[in-house]
């Protein structure tokens, strides 16, 4: 990222708010959402910074800010923490009030109360008595936040959003610590007033962020794929609603803005919570793949804003993200799904394959073309299984490919599931090709995934080769490695460097019974092969006649037959 798109500093809680700065949480940002277990998080950080005299400082993460024409600052990322924070200087300061209200220290403590709202919250007007805050909130939160929080009038409880309650609970939480702290706390001091701007002064210079300032929403959205692809999480779908309702709210009437507003305020939070742990960002990248064009996801944010640049744009977006979201949670989450039969079981595939490269082809599928959707879906766990799992091809050359024909299925170009699949024989390994990787693929089954697959692979083909239905393997049917993975010595004349080469190769594996794979053990191939006579399953029982010993050589001669097997189970036979 070049280096003139962003500033970053590290800079106390004090140093952010002290000076002439104000900071606004964008309208459209989410509203406060913080609970007990965040507010317990905040008072470890406190209490560390308290009670170890050698915690001088105590980090709490980025904190991404974009100035406005005005000289103002928009909290683009860290307005949970912020927020957070004026709450608990607030309820110290209803403390403070409390102390003088109550005649202790009377003038001092109406001289602390003053400074300290100077400092962190705002000047107070003395005539309206409200307060020319430092922070602004979002657009469901700021009302509440300034008529009752920052004036430390008495906070109603009724009639308002839950976000406005744990604002409000947050405070009665911070207050009952402070005041717990006051009564038990080590300081020797006798002037209660004095201990909470102590308090408040150790908070205020001990918590500090890195502040990283962005020229504008794009740059700042490149920041949050920077810091995401980092490990670091930041809020990119939030500058993404932010962007999209600011349009709306351009190009809405005053007669029927607040109305219109909440609901789609409301749509946007219904997309949100079906996701559940799917992040929108994702969601909307597949959904613009299968709509308008391949982008990466370091250029969605950008490339939308050249899109949608009206409150129509805006809308047709949100209309067309809330329909196809329920083919994207029936891929992505098959579990939950109301499909059956083998559209889900083909859905349970795709995710087994840890595959998201055909979802914006299949959801134009499901839209346009839903009677060839149940073809293309089967054509397309053969071509993953072919290219994806056993050729490990390239990735991002499969995903252009599939976005060029799901494009070409929502302008109507492509009208049928066989134009379709023939569109994609250039990710469509031949026969040959896969022939020869599926020989030498090796599955460590100590991986979850690569247990599951080997579980599959084996079922299909022991289901090909004996004619009979496939069906998913039960839980008591486990793999059984032919050369165990830890070898007694009944397997002294196969060396270390053949054990490490071949024990997780396909050809060493069939499946077997739990209870006779666990009597079989480590044991000779000879004693195995007494209980696979014992078993149900058909390779097993193969297995069980065979006569040599059972060797490297016999393994890459077993592979290259299922090999051979497997390129009549995994075959799309419109690209044959």
């Amino acid at each position: 990222m070049a280096n003139n798109i962003f500033n970053t500093a590290n800079e106390t809680y004090r140093q952010l708010l002290s000076g002439g700065s104000i900071f606004r949480i964008p309208r459209f940002q989410r509203d406060y959402s913080w609970k007990e277990e965040h507010w317990e998080d905040l008072w470890s950080d406190i209490q560390d910074l308290i009670n170890d005299p050698g915690t001088e400082a105590h980090y709490m993460g980025y904190l991404v800010l974009q100035p406005t024409p005005d000289r103002s600052f928009d909290i683009i990322d860290g307005q949970q923490r912020i927020t957070t924070l004026s709450l608990f200087i607030l309820a110290g300061m209803r403390k403070i009030k409390e102390l003088a209200q109550g005649g202790i220290e009377q003038e001092n403590n109406e001289t602390r109360l003053n400074e300290i709202r100077r400092t962190y919250i705002g000047q107070l007007d003395t005539i309206s008595l409200s307060v020319n805050t430092k922070l602004s909130l979002n657009r469901n939160n700021d009302h509440y936040y300034q008529t009752y929080l920052t004036t430390l009038r008495e906070m109603p409880a009724r009639g308002f959003k839950s976000s406005e309650h744990s604002m409000r609970k947050a405070t009665e939480w911070f207050l009952k610590k402070i005041s717990d702290y006051i009564e038990f706390g080590k300081s020797e001091s006798s002037d209660q007033g004095r201990v909470v701007a102590e308090l408040i002064d150790k908070v205020s210079q001990g918590l500090f962020f890195t502040v990283i300032t962005v020229d504008d929403e794009l740059n700042a959205y490149k920041v949050f794929e920077t810091l995401n692809a980092r490990g670091v999480k930041l809020s990119a779908p939030d500058l993404l609603k932010n962007y999209l309702f600011s349009i709306i709210n351009r190009d809405t009437s005053e007669s029927t803005h607040d109305f219109e507003l909440d609901k789609v305020e409301g749509r946007w939070s219904d997309i949100l919570d079906r996701l559940q742990s799917d992040n929108i960002t994702s969601y909307l990248r597949t959904y613009w793949g299968s709509n308008y064009s391949f982008v990466r996801q370091s250029e969605l944010f950008k490339i939308i804003k050249r899109k949608i640049s009206n409150r129509e744009d805006a809308y047709k977006l949100i209309s067309g993200l809330e329909d196809g979201l329920e083919t994207y949670l029936s891929l992505t989450q098959p579990d939950q799904s109301n499909w059956t039969g083998e559209d889900k079981d083909n859905a349970k595939l795709l995710k087994m394959f840890s595959v998201r490269q055909p979802l914006a082809l299949l959801m134009a599928t499901r839209e346009k073309i839903p009677t060839g959707f149940s073809v293309v879906l089967r054509g397309i766990v053969n071509i993953t299984f072919r290219y994806n799992v056993i050729s490990n091809l390239q990735a991002a050359e499969q995903e252009r490919t599939y976005s060029r024909v799901a494009i070409g299925i929502s302008s109507g170009i492509f009208t049928n599931a066989n134009e379709i699949l023939k569109e994609l024989s250039q990710i469509y390994p031949n026969d040959e090709i896969f022939r020869a990787n599926f020989a030498t693929k090796v599955f460590d089954t100590g991986s979850s995934r690569n247990k599951q697959i080997v579980r599959y692979i084996l079922a299909k083909l022991d289901a090909q080769s004996s004619g009979t239905p496939f069906s998913p393997p039960s839980p008591e049917i486990t793999i059984e490695h032919v050369l165990p993975e830890n070898p007694g010595d009944d397997w002294a004349e196969v060396s270390d460097a053949d054990v490490e080469s071949s024990v997780y190769r396909i050809g060493n594996m069939i499946l077997l019974e739990d209870k006779l794979n666990s009597l079989a053990g480590n044991s000779s191939f000879e004693s195995k092969k007494n209980q696979y006579r014992k078993s149900s399953i058909s390779d097993a029982l193969k297995l069980s006649e065979f006569d040599e010993l059972w060797n490297v050589t016999e393994i890459d001669k077993r592979q290259k037959k299922l090999a051979k097997l497997a390129t009549t189970v995994w075959r799309v036979s419109q690209l044959h």
